[in-house]
């Protein structure tokens, strides 16, 4: 007996040493970044929420209480990831609380979290004003392996310019429920660098760590921090591999760790984020941004992965400081994590007299001088200097092309905002004289315009796509341009098992080829435009006059032909089944109905003509062309002694007879309205200004 209690003694001492394991309810990462509120004198602070769960992603049911001051960020594309091997995804949220504020956060009904936070109110720092918390960043789940250190930078700011540490979360602070202890880990508090020393067991361990901010210039050899922020973490420990080294690292126009990109309002930023890998292939590259923030899919192109990034500042009630982190992953690896702030720069109040007139074609901007006194008039230029900025003894004018000037047009929710920014330029470095950084902004509502009073001005098809030309080439499986999709296809709809082995080799019988692969393509040099195919015809006679479906609304008639998936927007590659085709002689003529779509934002797709399913279609604002007819010349059918895959069929291309006087559609506006004074055309003109002082030298 007395064996038995040593024994059971000895397992609870030894599970008091061992790494603190996640549990399935807990987070694989969270942070709150507070805002103090100046009306309530800093007693209750605007909280933003990022929790990372695994999948699947868990609802927001628990997050707000009925009657409080909460908002959720819902979006159909969360952050979501694939390493660790649970999967993850991102729920965020911001809600009113005190600024002392301990809590169990239930996210859904499979996530738990204990949050403990400290944000003053003190102005210890600034006597004249709140202090600012720190901001953390939240990266994707965290990988190392067995035997192999490795370090983990946290990227940390603070807007008061207060000197920020970081430290593991304590349970004698109340800090956390069960405090996890972690031999193997270390933090540098005066870096905020996470150290892991490589000998642990294989496992996924919680981190919970505090971030504090400390006034910067003390007398006190221990200082009280001015505040406490919680940043969770987990770390996913591998099975140990032959060699540590990681090669995973970061090239191109990747920004660097910890950089600031100022954004004004309605400014669109884009980040390319772009991995190297010479040991394994990339995977996925992961983030943990701003909610809205747009992806584009992973690019892979030999040891090269990339990925686009996307943020347009519209309204928003979030933090002025907007961290965005990102990371690699391979099978076996991971890259450093890195991340950045998105800074929204604060606008002061509008200088009292201010006028912004929104047109069809232009802007119209009146700035009474009075209220920008001491600044250098003719230092004023638009976003491009060719288009004039003109004053008299009153006042500062400017019209403003909407199609010119260095005028940018973005997307903020339905509306399509026009935007130009007045600054001063200066040729002197140093000055004492004040700067001026004025954005402004035309938004039109995007309505639906109905009856023949509206007419809607939109971009020519040729404007948006230019000159386009569409073409079909055939090949035999495996070769062509197209021929590493071909040699190994995978297939947009899968196969039944009996039919696999026949329709992804090249065979043929003694009088006729079995399979031959279409090629669709068009020239267009448009960023995102997505080819798009109607149906295809073939026929045994050059006329069509008597022609049978291969295609039917994009998607295949029959079990003859199947798309097989590319890599390349503006290029569709088919497979016909030879068999199963009408044409009983050795040449048939094809003839396809193709358009381009483009889709108005960059995180949507052009819609799927293959999904007929109503609860899958989303509703997406795209631009398309016309309707276009491409026609084949002949197409053998039989082996020659002429290599068929070296063979360009060219053809002719004419607009269908049902849609040559189309406009180009769209399914919101993105032009202003022949007449501004209807309610197409009923502006809202936002004008914000910020005035800089620049530093004395």
């Amino acid at each position: 007996m007395w064996i038995q209690v040593f024994l059971g003694l000895l397992v609870v001492a030894l599970g008091l040493l061992l790494p603190y394991p996640v549990c399935e309810a807990t987070s694989l990462g969270a942070v709150v970044n507070v805002v103090p509120l100046e009306k309530s004198g800093g007693n209750m602070v605007r909280a933003h929420y990022t929790v990372i769960s695994a999948l699947p992603c868990p609802t927001f049911s628990g997050v707000c209480q009925t009657g409080e001051d909460c908002v959720v960020h819902t979006t159909p594309l969360p952050y979501t990831g694939q390493k660790p091997a649970s999967g993850w995804c991102v729920r965020q949220w911001q809600r009113t609380i005190p600024s002392n504020y301990k809590a169990n956060v239930n996210v859904g009904s499979n996530v738990n979290v204990f949050l403990s936070l400290w944000a003053g109110p003190s102005n210890q720092s600034n006597p004249l004003r709140l202090n600012q918390p720190p901001y953390c960043s939240l990266p994707p789940p965290l990988r190392a392996r067995v035997n192999c250190p490795h370090h983990f930078p946290l990227t940390v700011k603070d807007l008061d310019g207060d000197t920020v540490r970081c430290r593991f979360a304590r349970a004698d602070l109340g800090e956390c429920l069960d405090c996890p202890q972690h031999n193997f880990l270390k933090m540098e508090e005066e870096s905020c660098t996470l150290l892991y020393n490589g000998k642990s067991s294989a496992g996924q361990y919680s981190v919970q760590l505090m971030v504090e901010d400390f006034p910067s210039q003390t007398q006190t050899a221990k200082p009280k921090a001015l505040s406490s922020i919680p940043l969770h973490l987990s770390l996913t420990v591998e099975e140990a591999s032959s060699s540590c080294i990681s090669e995973l690292v970061t090239t191109g126009l990747t920004p660097t760790g910890g950089a600031t990109i100022s954004v004004l309002p309605y400014e669109q930023i884009n980040v390319s984020v772009t991995f190297r890998s010479d040991l394994e292939s990339v995977s996925e590259i992961v983030v943990v941004g701003p909610p809205g923030l747009f992806r584009t899919a992973l690019e892979t192109k030999g040891s090269l992965a990339t990925m686009n990034l996307t943020w347009i500042r519209g309204p928003n009630n979030l933090p002025p400081l907007l961290p965005l982190c990102f990371m690699a992953n391979t099978n076996s690896l991971q890259s450093e994590p890195r991340c950045v702030w998105l800074y929204q720069r604060q606008m002061e109040t509008i200088p009292t007299g201010t006028e912004l007139t929104c047109g069809k074609t232009e802007m119209n901007l009146v700035l009474p001088i009075s209220t920008l006194k001491n600044l250098i008039v003719s230092e004023l230029q638009l976003n491009h200097p060719s288009c004039s900025v003109t004053s008299n003894s009153t006042h500062v004018m400017a019209r403003i092309s909407l199609t010119g000037c260095g005028t940018k047009r973005v997307h903020s929710g339905s509306e399509m905002v026009y935007t130009n920014t007045l600054r001063s330029v200066r040729t002197t470095v140093i000055s004492r004289l004040p700067t001026l950084i004025m954005p402004l902004a035309c938004r039109f509502p995007g309505v639906e315009a109905k009856g023949p009073r509206y007419a809607i001005n939109m971009p020519s098809e040729q404007e948006t796509f230019g000159i386009v030309k569409f073409w079909l080439e055939f090949y035999r499986p495996g070769e062509g341009p197209m021929a590493k999709s071909t040699k190994f296809p995978m297939f947009r709809h899968l196969l039944p098992p009996s039919q696999r082995v026949r329709r992804e080799t090249s065979v043929r019988t003694a009088s006729r080829l079995d399979t031959l692969d279409l090629h669709v393509f068009s020239n267009t040099s448009l960023d995102r435009a997505e080819l798009m195919v109607g149906k295809c015809m073939e026929s045994e006679t050059e006329d069509m006059a008597d022609s049978f479906y291969i295609l039917e609304q994009g998607c295949t008639a029959g079990n003859g032909t199947l798309e097989i998936l590319t890599s390349t927007s503006t290029a569709r590659v088919y497979r016909i089944d030879l068999s199963t085709i009408n044409t009983k002689g050795t040449t048939m003529y094809v003839e396809c109905t193709v358009y381009l779509c483009v889709t108005t934002r960059p995180s949507q797709k052009c819609p799927d003509q293959c999904d007929r399913d109503s609860s899958n279609q989303v509703t997406v604002d795209n631009m398309l062309t016309r309707s276009y007819s491409v026609r084949s010349g002949p197409v053998r059918l039989v082996p020659t002694t002429a290599a068929l895959a070296t063979t360009t069929v060219f053809t002719t291309t004419i607009p269908t007879t049902t849609s040559t006087t189309a406009a180009p559609t769209t399914t919101a506006s993105n032009a202003p309205a022949e007449d501004s004074t209807m309610a197409v055309g009923v502006v809202l003109a936002v004008v914000h200004v910020f005035l800089q002082g620049l530093l004395h030298h």
